[in-house]
Formats: C-alpha cells, structure tokens, sequence
C-alpha cells in the first residue's frame, strides 16, 4: 500500500459539471468561494466530471435495496459468481484541477517524488506520507498539485475526497460515508455497497471491499480535509502499489509516515502569488507595499490569495489603499475578506473545538508579546503550572493552532495570533496589561537566575525581583553555559515584552527588565540592539521619574556608546549619569560611572581627563572598601599609563589588577588584564611573553563566550605573529578579529582589525589594496574621534603611498601623525612614525635628512624603554653612516641592531644585516 497523507485543508474543493472547472483550494481561485458555500450540498467528493452529493448518493443507496448488515460475515444483494474479477475497477480521473496559480513548494515536491520513485523502483510499498502546516498554508493546493505531477506513476486511477474536518458549517463525513462514495467512484453499483444499521459493521465491510477493490492497482487516493485518525484508517487502501494524500490540520498518527511539512511562502514567493491572484499588472504595483502586504497576512497562501481577491474585487482600489485599510484597522483577519468568506473562519472550528481550559490558554497566547515560548513562560502567560502550560502547548500543537520550534519551544502564527486577540471580550486591555506584567515578573525572576552567571565575581547583579518574583517555575540554569543558552533563546521574546511593556506605559517593568539584561548584552552584544533597549529605559525612567533607574539607564547607555565607538555621545550619557547618581546619594553607582567615563577618554587618547576620572573613582572605591571597583580602576590606569609610554607603571597598575581580580575569581577582569599585559610585553619587545598572555585572555574569553573581547586579543595576538614574522598566522588572527567585530557592529575594533590587515597587505608587497585598507581604517577613525587610532593609520598609510611612489603625500602623513602622537605623549608612536619617515628620506636619497629622522627615533625609544624601534633606528642609521661614509659608526651601530633583533626574535631582520655586515667586512 502506497499512503501519502497531507495533513490539513478546510477549504471546500469542489469540481461542478459545465459551472466551475477548476478546483477551489485553500489557496486559489477565491473568488468562487461565496458561490460555492451556498451550494455546499454539492461540494463532498468528485467523480471524474460528475459531482454526486452525500446525501444523494445515499438515497440512491436505499432506492436500490440495501444489504443488511448484522454481526458475523456481511450479506450483500448479490450472488458471489456475479461479481467481476476482484480487480475489476473502474476508476476515474477526479482530481480538482491543478491551481494555476501554484507558488514554491518545490523542495516538498522533490522529496515526495524521490519517495515515490524510490519506493516504486524497489518494490517496497510507500511509507505515509504527511505533509503537515497551519490552516491556509496551503495543503490542500500542494496535495492536488502533487496528485497531478505523479498521475502517469498511477495509471490506474486518481481520486479526491473532501471529508468536511475543519469545513464551516459541515460536520465530518463519517468514514462509513466515505466509504460508499469512493467505492461507488470504482464503478461499483450502488447496491452492491454494503448497508446496515450497524455502523461499525458496515464500515468494516465496506473497507474490506474498498481494499479488494483496489489490490494490484496504482492509484492515486487524495483524502482531503481529515479530521481524526479513526476517520482516516478505514479508507487506506491494503495494496502496496496506490499512493494516498491526506490533508489535516491534526497530526495523525499514522504507521510508516513521512512528514513533509508545509510552511508559510518566502516572502518574494508570497508577492508572485498576490500579483498573479490580483489581477493587476505587475509594473502597476509597488513591490514594497505588496511586501508588507503578504507579510501581514502571515505570508500565508489563504491569507494572501484572499487579500489579492480584495484588491481585485475593487478596481479603484490601489495596493497603497489596501494597505492602509489594512494597517489602520484593529481587526487585521477582519479585512481578509473575499466575498462570504473569511480567515477566521477557518481558524474558528478549531478553536471551537478546544475544551474550556485550553480556549484560554490559547486565547492568553494572543496577548504573548515574543515570537516564540516554552513551557515556562507559557505557565507565565495563563496563570498556570508548568506541567499545565506544557500539556496546553502540546495539545495546541497536535490541533495545527501552534508551530513547534528546536528546543521544546512553539510559535504561534501571526494570523493566529490576531485571531486569539480577537476573542476577548471588551476587557480585552486589561487582559493585555495583565499578561505582560506577569510575562515581564516571570523573566525577570529568570534573569535574576541567569545573572547570577553573567555577573563578574565581585560586581553586584541587578536587583533581582521583590515578592512575587517567587511564584514563577524558572528553568534550571546551573552553569554559564546554561545561562547563556537561554539568554540567547529568550533574547528577542524579552526584547518584544520591554516594547510591548512599553507600549502599555508599564515603566517600571521596562527600566528593570533593560537593568537586568544589560550583563548578557554588554557581552553578547548587537549594540545597536543594546543601544535601543537602554535609550528605551532612559525614557521611561524619566517618565516615572525614578532617578536611580535614570542613573543606571544612562550608565549603561553610555558603556553601549562606547562599544560602538560614539564616544562624544558615550561621555555625555556617563557624566549624566555620575550627576544623577550624585543626586540619589549612590556613590558606587558614581564611582562605576567614573570608570566607564574614564575609558571613554583614554580611548580618544584624552590621557589626563582619563587619570582625573579613574583617581576619584578609585577613592570612592577605596573609600567603600570596593576591591572589584579597584580593580577596575588599576587596570584602566594601567592603559592610560601603557598609551603614553610608562610602560613600567603600566605593568606594575596592570599586575595589582590581575591579582586582585584572581583573588576574586573575576576571570573577566583577569583576562582584561593578561591582554594589556600582553599589549605592553610587546612594545618591550617581549614577544613570546606577549603571545602567552594574549593567548590566556583569549581562551578566557573563549570560557566566557565573549566575542567581542575574542576579536580584542585576536588582534593583539595579530600583531606579535606579525612582528616575528608569522604573516599568515597574523593575517588569519585578524580576520578573524574583522568577522566578529563587523557582526557585533563594534567600529572602532574593526577598524583596528582593517588597519592591522593593511600593514599585512604592505609587508606582503600588495601596496594598493593596504592604501585603500588604511584610508578606509582612518576614515573611521577620526568619524570615532579616536586620535589614537588616526595616527596608527596615518602612520601605517605613509609608508604604503611612499611604497606606491607618493612621497609628498606620505610626509604629510607622518607630520600629521607625529603631531598626534606628540599630543598623546606617545613616544613609542613617534619613534616609529620617524623610523617609518626615516626610511622613505634615505629610499629618495635624502640620506643626511634621514640620520636624523632615525637619531630621534632612537633617542625616544631608549627613552620609554622600546627595543623593537630602537632596533629599527640603529638599523637605518647604520645604513646611513655606509652610505655617508663612516663605516667603523656603520658597523657598531648595524651589530647592536642585529643583537637587538635576535634577542626579540626577529630573526629575519638580523639575518639581514648579519649578511650585509659580511659583505662589507669582504
């Protein structure tokens, strides 16, 4: 037996002799839908060009003189040598006509045609067949359309049934009903159908008649529109060559099933289907108001096609029109109209058909603002258990009213959304009120849990949930891993109820909600996302006027400035927030805000607004015996200190940080640290040092699954590959660091990242592509305010137009840079700028000019304590002197150059001039 069962359908199909010859599905030709619920006496089962009605066919029935029907072996009315061969059918072709209109569905259509082919080629019978989806997704069109891509596989015959599941105003046919119309579609006299009062009986003579009718045959079975198991079984044929097709908004438990699941069109596909079903011409319509059409009808084919009919219907109409009828009504199924016939109509024979308690529950999913729920926050939404949410939600999916989703969670359709907000009554608002508060108290009691993972050891969580926080079930989160899961799966579902809050002017619910996943954000990122969630909490804390709320608002939109590098704007949010603080009397709150606002100007190199900031945060800390807060601050002092070239201090601030962040087992703070350890080992040309402690932040951070933080030390550990000579390994670091700074939107490390990679396009001779890398990077930098950043790449960028034969413009980048760089007391900077500088002069024959260039350069980074560019200076003015005639200078100056590569493992470098040293001792 072939069985392919189409879970779904509710539209009547029916075919009429000389009146309708198409068929009407749930997703084509509605404009015959009015006409056709009239005559809905006409719309059972279709027998090739002839339409016969139940209730006529079973008069015939008893016209003809039923067999009675009684317990034991079933009688007939005729004798057994009457009968033809037991394969003797006659069937017709009786499937609805294929939908002109038919969109997509061609991967499902694939897989049903490979498994028949295969199932045929082996002479295996055909597993069942379940091609699954909500109500007006299509089912029905796609079982009919498939029925006539595989006719030629079953010559013997193709037949359609509708049995009335989900159908307004009809109840289901009977599978005894059913059975007399396909067994009278073969051909088989009316009274030779068995009858009888006992109805089990007679449905099991009649199917064992059906199966005999068709063993040995290939034919086609679409069964359309089946409402339960028990109706189905019964009509499957017993022979392993006929394929049937079962359409059901219920999942069926039928044996050997595969599913193919029918889902909402893509959207282009959803405006191919509008523009064909509208009758308009395409060039006449505004694709992007018909994009927004489909998409508020759910991208459904029933939804869409009805909404096309609408447009048809009014020839004044333009798609700008419906739209707005569309978008200004509050009953958005309301306006799917096309003649009598709605969208929620098909929706509300299921509905119907919920017991009392799970109607509820359905109707309170309505009022669930996320895109997707589970289990506990489903108990959230009704008021229930978790046990009793989960049942509900099981029950909700096997009627086709919820989609189930990875992970145990469901997803209500928009339409079907709309749909159960339209039930409630007039205390409908508060009823939304109500839900949200709840839904917002329940994950906010979840997050309280989850931050107890998120939070850095030492730092204070956001206040968790007073009272009735405890009535929720929370789901177990028993490690950072865990925590983070579900933070990601909840991520949009919190998102949507601190708007929906919003929205309703529950603003305290919000400024809490954004406290409490400001944690995972901050790591987790997109800022933008961030960005949005706490200017929200800004506002609402102001409309409440609640000043710590505003404070911590304003804090933590600040941190999320300065993540996306708008610095300006990230400075004036924190030292709002430190005044805000000041007037509510929360002085850690004002010390946290000091150290956010300290970063801020360290990052665009405001070096002693940056100590002002972190000294008085690290008193108040100290003042409130606040080790985490110290922490903090030494660490941030350790940069400032590191950026204008104290690289002593830098180390000393940094490694009391480190140890006070192990101490508190803040492994965040602790990998902060070993990365700008790593930053400074580096500038002292410490390099296998540096790479160990780039490399235990990154692992941390790879612990934490902070990404951003990854992107940091991939970029740092870039830059020792590239100065020892690992190119490939630098070039792989960073564009590792690109990707995830560009998915976060974090400009300013991804700036860094294209600048590193286009000095790696310089050393890799391809000067062209590192000019464009670099104007690209500077471009960027100075749109931040980074001035920093600008004379890194301004730097970087002379020597790549030196290489392209710019020497002009290549001086005029490293004056500029220089002049930053004085400005930021960076001398490690500008020793490398003039040894940049230094190299163009002696390349154009200035070779006087350039020993001086190289003599500065040497005397800066002796001074700060930086071996690499004092390495470089000895080098070039080592050349010089040959070039200038002093070769007894020349050589000691070209020695102590290759000693100091050696010992920092530039190996490369001090092969070099080892080779040049040999060749003028010869």
């Amino acid at each position: 037996m072939t069985v392919a069962v189409v879970a779904g359908g509710g539209a009547v199909t029916t075919m009429l002799v000389g009146l309708v010859t198409n068929a009407v599905s749930e997703s084509h030709w509605p404009g015959w839908l009015g006409w056709l619920q009239k005559h809905a006496w006409l719309s059972f089962v279709v027998l090739g060009a002839a339409l016969v009605g139940l209730t006529t066919l079973l008069a015939a029935l008893a016209e003809s003189g039923p067999a009675p029907v009684g317990p034991g072996p079933v009688p007939t009315n005729r004798r057994e040598d009457e009968a033809g061969p037991p394969g003797a059918v006659l069937v017709l072709r009786s499937l609805p006509r294929d939908a002109s209109a038919f969109t997509d569905r061609v991967t499902e259509l694939e897989l049903l045609e490979r498994s028949v082919r295969l199932s045929q080629a082996s002479g295996e019978g055909l597993p069942v067949h379940v091609i699954d989806g909500m109500p007006g997704v299509g089912k029905t069109t796609f079982a009919v359309h498939a029925g006539h891509v595989l006719a030629d596989r079953f010559p013997d015959g193709q037949l359609f049934i509708n049995l009335n599941g989900h159908t307004s105003g009809r109840t289901p046919v009977q599978a005894v009903e059913a059975l007399a119309s396909l067994l009278a579609s073969t051909g088989l006299p009316t009274q030779q159908i068995p009858v009888g009062d006992d109805a089990a009986a007679v449905t099991e003579a009649r199917a064992a008649l059906w199966r005999t009718r068709l063993a040995g045959k290939q034919a086609l079975l679409i069964l359309d529109n089946v409402a339960s198991y028990r109706q189905l079984e019964p009509l499957l044929p017993g022979g392993r060559g006929c394929l049937v097709l079962v359409t059901s908004r219920k999942r069926l438990a039928v044996s050997e099933e595969v599913v193919l699941a029918v889902g909402a069109l893509p959207s282009a596909h959803a405006v191919d289907l509008f523009v064909r079903l509208s009758g308009r011409p395409a060039d006449t319509l505004n694709r992007s108001v018909l994009e927004e059409l489909v998409r508020l009808c759910g991208n459904l084919p029933l939804g869409v096609s009805l909404l096309a009919a609408r447009l048809r219907h009014h020839p004044s109409w333009s798609a700008e029109d419906l739209r707005e009828r569309l978008v200004q009504t509050r009953d958005r199924l309301g306006e799917l109209r096309a003649g009598e016939r709605e969208v929620a109509a098909t929706f509300g024979l299921s509905y119907q058909d919920l017991p009392p308690e799970r109607q509820r529950f359905f109707r309170c999913l309505g009022f669930y603002p996320g895109a997707d729920i589970d289990a506990f926050a489903g108990a959230a939404v009704a008021s229930v258990s978790v046990v009793q949410a989960r049942n509900c939600l099981d029950a909700l999916y096997d009627d086709h009213l919820i989609d189930e989703q990875p992970g145990s969670r469901f997803r209500l359709h928009d339409l079907l959304r709309d749909y159960a907000r339209g039930l409630a009554d007039e205390g409908g608002r508060m009823e939304d009120v109500q839900t949200v508060q709840r839904v917002c108290a329940y994950y906010l009691a979840a997050l309280a849990v989850a931050n107890r993972h998120m939070v850095r050891s030492g730092a204070l969580a956001p206040a968790a949930p007073s009272g009735d926080g405890d009535r929720f079930e929370t789901p177990a989160m028993g490690s950072r891993t865990s925590a983070l899961e579900w933070l990601e799966n909840e991520r949009p579902n919190i998102l949507s109820c601190l708007r929906r809050a919003n929205s309703l002017e529950l603003y305290d619910a919000v400024t809490r909600l954004a406290a409490a996943m400001a944690p995972f954000l901050r790591q987790a990122g997109p800022w933008d996302q961030a960005l949005g969630l706490h200017r929200t909490a800004v506002d609402a804390a102001r409309h409440i006027g609640d000043g710590q709320a505003l404070a911590g608002a304003l804090s933590e939109l600040g941190v999320v400035r300065r993540f996306m590098g708008a610095y300006s704007e990230a400075a004036d949010s924190l030292n709002e927030a430190v005044t805000h603080y000041e007037l509510v009397g929360d002085r850690r709150g004002k010390a946290d805000a000091l150290n956010q606002v300290g970063i801020v100007w360290y990052l665009t190199a405001d070096n002693d607004a940056a100590a002002d900031a972190q000294t008085e945060a690290l008193s108040i800390y100290q003042e409130l015996g606040d080790r985490f807060g110290q922490a903090n601050v030494l660490a941030d002092l350790g940069m400032i200190r590191r950026q204008t070239s104290r690289f002593d201090a830098a180390l000393e601030a940094q490694t009391a940080a480190l140890t006070i962040y192990r101490v508190l087992d803040d492994r965040y703070g602790e990998a902060n640290s070993l990365r700008d350890l790593g930053v400074v080992h580096c500038l002292r040309g410490e390099y296998e040092l540096a790479a160990q402690r780039h490399r235990e932040a990154l692992s941390i951070y790879q612990e934490l699954n902070d990404r951003a933080h990854q992107a940091y030390a991939l970029n740092e550990l870039g830059v020792v590959r590239r100065l020892t000579g690992d190119l490939s390994g630098a070039r792989r670091a960073n564009t590792r660091a690109l990707e995830y700074f560009t998915e976060l939107g974090e400009r300013f490390g991804r700036a860094n990242s294209v600048r590193h990679l286009g000095v790696l396009d310089c050393l890799a001779g391809d000067a062209a592509t590192a000019a464009r890398s670099l104007e690209e990077a500077l471009a960027e930098y100075r749109d931040l305010g980074s001035r920093g950043g600008e004379a890194a790449a301004l730097g970087a960028l002379g020597v790549a137009r030196g290489i392209l034969g710019e020497p002009d413009r290549a001086v005029a980048d490293f004056q500029q840079s220089l002049e930053i760089l004085g400005e930021l007391g960076d001398r490690c900077g500008e020793a490398e700028v003039l040894n940049h500088w230094g190299i163009l002069l002696r390349s154009s024959g200035a070779t006087s000019t350039a020993r001086a260039r190289f003599e500065t350069a040497l005397e800066l980074a002796r001074e700060v304590g930086c071996p690499l560019e004092a390495a470089r200076a000895l080098d070039g003015g080592g050349r010089c002197d040959l070039e200038l005639g002093g070769p007894v200078r020349a050589g000691e100056r070209l020695r102590e150059a290759a000693t100091v590569y050696r010992g920092l493992g530039v190996n490369t470098a001090a092969d070099e001039l080892e080779r040049l040293l040999m060749s003028q001792s010869g």
